[in-house]
């Protein structure tokens, strides 16, 4: 159960007009995709119900059942939507006094990363790890999920090392597994300090240790469990961990992402609006006579009309495209014809 006062209560009520049943302005449906999307919890599961079934006496059988972090969370994602949907314009600074509350909420998890264990891949048995690993820490219960922060760690180390094309067996235990991990981070060159891989590597020693924590001090067998406080260290290093490696991947991919976008520009044209009242006309553009740099698709090349009587001359690139270490790359002419745009032969290559 969320530690919301009666005080507090009323204050979010007002700001989310839960008076009539309502919140903000949800349908139904769209009421279970947000809070899905937000806490990945089912607002109309049985454990919900509460008085009508109403959608605002849903969200107060939430606030009743679920923990301080999860809470906090919600009410701080309703209030953004509220601000985008410009719900409190006459609310003066009621947004912000709740948004305090959801703050408060917050702060008082004791993993500050809890949002970090989430699967990686959409799997049905990864989530599932990951949800339980997240309800210990909610309930404050750290000693009774290391066998499961366990697991999802394994599975977390293996998507990561299947996904950069490290061999996985069952039989290569965990902090192998890592090693050869991180191993592959600083070959690819993705990692900026030196600090940051001997942090990673010493994460490889933590995982051979949290090996033993698994087999002789968690509930994965008939073990006497590990203290609370030792318990919870584990779970916040292991999520800062977590955390970080996952920032990694995602701006990783998302570098990768747009490296592959600008290649599929390489043959893209980039057309003047003109060209709409030049059917029957001609024109030449230049185009890269290779795609050894993505960067180069990227450079503008101005169109203009063919004259008629005149040389291509009238085609001029506007800026001569370069490799990513300033070298000027070769370019070729290509003619096109403005209706269908198809591809001419091609003539010799321009300076």
């Amino acid at each position: 159960m969320a530690d919301i006062t009666s005080s507090e209560k009323r204050k979010l009520e007002r700001l989310l007009g839960m008076g009539s049943g309502y919140v903000l302005d949800f349908s139904n449906r769209t009421f279970a995709e947000f809070i899905e999307e937000s806490v990945r919890r089912d607002i109309y599961d049985a454990r919900y119900d509460h008085g009508s079934g109403s959608k605002a006496n849903r969200l107060r059988a939430f606030w009743s059942v679920e923990g301080n972090h999860l809470v906090g969370k919600l009410i701080e994602d309703l209030i953004a939507f509220g601000h985008e949907s410009d719900s409190f314009k006459n609310d003066g600074n009621l947004p912000e006094e709740c948004l305090r509350i959801a703050a408060r909420l917050k702060a008082s998890n004791p993993v500050a990363e809890l949002d970090a264990f989430h699967a990686l891949v959409d799997e049905r048995d990864f989530e599932t790890v990951a949800r339980q690993v997240r309800e210990v820490i909610e309930k404050n219960q750290p000693e009774a999920g290391l066998d499961r922060l366990h697991t999802f760690v394994i599975k977390f180390v293996r998507t990561l090392c299947e996904e950069r094309g490290i061999t996985v067996t069952r039989e290569k235990p965990l902090h192998s597994l890592f090693g050869e991990y991180v191993k592959r981070l600083r070959e690819d060159g993705h990692l900026e300090s030196e600090m940051t891989a001997r942090i990673l590597k010493s994460g490889i020693s933590v995982l051979e240790a949290f090996n033993d924590v698994r087999n002789n001090q968690s509930l994965a067998h008939d073990n006497k469990m590990l203290n609370h406080d030792e318990s919870l260290l584990i779970f916040n290093h292991v999520a800062i961990t977590v955390r970080f490696i996952r920032a990694l991947e995602d701006r990783l991919k998302k570098v990768k992402q747009r490296e592959q976008e600008a290649a599929a520009l390489d043959d893209d044209i980039l057309l003047d609006h003109r060209w709409n009242l030049l059917p029957t006309r001609r024109a030449a553009l230049f185009l890269p006579s290779s795609s050894p740099s993505s960067r180069a698709a990227r450079a503008y090349y101005q169109l203009r009309s063919r004259s008629p009587t005149g040389p291509s001359s009238h085609v001029r690139l506007s800026k001569r495209p370069t490799d990513r270490f300033g070298s000027s790359v070769p370019v070729r002419l290509i003619e096109l014809r403005t209706h269908g745009l198809h591809r001419m032969p091609t003539r010799a290559a321009r300076p």
